[in-house]
């Protein structure tokens, strides 16, 4: 798995329910469910990735994110998992009150677009920025909503949401001293564990 699959599989708990958003082709459910016991569901618009999904036994529905998860009910779900795919949907913020609607608690990680070799990119050459995170070009990328981890870290302060744990990958998404200590500049990839505030739990 890659280096922040791998984190966050240390940090779901043994045996919960989990939904998997934007699944790809079901590399981290799969670990999970062979390792923790995990059971749960991904969702996965490309073709590609449904087939992968059911190839590994994974339990895989195709949903497209933008319409929403009204089909789960509140708290169907011990976790809501989304994996670099905030950035892709209309509305990442309602997507953010859906995830702890159906879940007590989110993880969630995006590329962080004020990684510093982003910010030079732009700076020097005066072109948007292509990495290995932002891989796309600005005509075709599929990152509508491009943010940082402090962007971030506002959205959920302006809800009223509890973050319970974050860290930030560089490069190959290892962590990395400089990361830890300054992560909105050199943190390439920001990954939060979000969980709902007080108004929400007795709401």
């Amino acid at each position: 798995m890659r280096p922040d699959l791998t984190l966050i599989h240390h940090w779901v708990p043994e045996g919960a329910q989990v939904l998997d958003l934007a699944c790809g082709d079901g590399t981290l459910l799969d670990a999970l469910a062979r390792d923790k016991g995990v059971t749960g569901y991904g969702l996965e618009i490309d073709p590609d990735g449904i087939t992968a999904c059911l190839e590994r036994g994974v339990n895989v529905i195709e949903q497209d994110l933008d319409q929403g998860l009204a089909n789960f009910d509140d708290d169907a779900c011990d976790l809501v998992i989304m994996t670099q795919a905030l950035q892709a949907l209309r509305r990442p913020d309602r997507m953010l009150d859906e995830m702890l609607r159906v879940a007590s608690e989110a993880i969630i990680t995006f590329p962080n677009f004020a990684y510093w070799r982003h910010r030079l990119y732009l700076g020097f050459k005066g072109f948007m920025p292509v990495s290995r995170s932002l891989p796309y070009a600005w005509y075709d990328t599929p990152n509508i909503h491009q943010s940082t981890f402090n962007d971030f870290e506002r959205l959920c302060t302006d809800k009223g949401l509890v973050i319970t744990d974050r860290a930030v990958g560089r490069g190959d998404h290892e962590s990395h001293w400089s990361s830890r200590l300054w992560p909105n500049l050199f943190g390439e990839i920001a990954i939060f564990r979000v969980g709902r505030g007080e108004a929400r739990r007795h709401g």
